[in-house]
């Protein structure tokens, strides 16, 4: 299999109305390979949520190539789009959207029991572990998110993206509702992932956060604003 976990080539899209034409993407070209870490930054609509939704597979293109481990994912059905989601993408949101109901360890583990081929409850249960131990919250596995604090909560939604071993870890503004020592704390958190060889690509608003990426992308008007930036060592 290619090292390739990403590629978009000349990705463009339109939001069409009866007065109007919006193009919020435009020419847009990325390759992401196993281990990279990207971020993607730039002002308030300049259309990054655009492009993380169709990274995601939560929208599609207009217009371009957009493939996924090898894989053409441009021109899908909504229930293709969602099996490639399901099996490929892990997401990490601004909101952590946990269940209160369900404790951190069901919560992690819902990704495997939506999975087409459930595993086994002890599979299960070994790889809840696992991901638990990654970021340093195996002590809350019997807890509520409720009893949690913000940055704990975001810890546990890491937890969640990775349980399916995904190809790429999408990571929305992930301190948005963090205050500053937590969202380092995430950061940090995330950094070591990405150590280890986990695949990221994040889209954040902070300079200070998008400048940990190794390689970071600008947007402006819908457009990649120059050649991506390698971070220094």
């Amino acid at each position: 299999m290619s090292d390739i976990k990403i590629k978009m080539n000349n990705i463009s899209k339109v939001f069409e109305t009866d007065e109007l034409e919006t193009h919020a993407l435009q020419n847009i070209n990325i390759t992401i390979k196993a281990g990279d870490y990207v971020s993607i930054s730039g002002p308030s609509g300049c259309g990054k949520s655009t492009l993380l939704s169709i990274l995601g597979l939560l929208d599609m293109p207009s217009g371009g190539e957009y493939e996924i481990e090898g894989v053409n994912v441009t021109d899908l059905s909504l229930d293709q789009a969602a099996e490639i989601r399901n099996s490929k993408i892990g997401f990490i949101f601004q909101s952590f959207n946990l269940i209160d109901e369900l404790s951190v360890f069901d919560n992690v583990a819902l990704p495997l029991r939506y999975k087409t081929k459930v595993p086994s409850d002890k599979e299960i249960a070994t790889r809840v572990a696992e991901c638990l131990e990654l970021v340093g919250m195996s002590h809350r596995s019997s807890h509520k998110p409720n009893q949690l604090s913000g940055g704990q909560q975001q810890r546990i939604a890491i937890a969640r993206a990775l349980v399916a071993k995904p190809a790429i870890l999408l990571v929305d503004e992930p301190t948005g509702n963090l205050d500053s020592k937590s969202g380092d704390q995430v950061m940090d958190v995330l950094e070591k992932l990405n150590d280890n060889g986990t695949t990221i690509c994040m889209v954040t608003h902070d300079p200070r956060y998008a400048d940990m990426a190794k390689t970071q992308l600008r947007l402006l008007d819908g457009a990649i604003l120059t050649t991506p930036r390698l971070a220094t060592a």
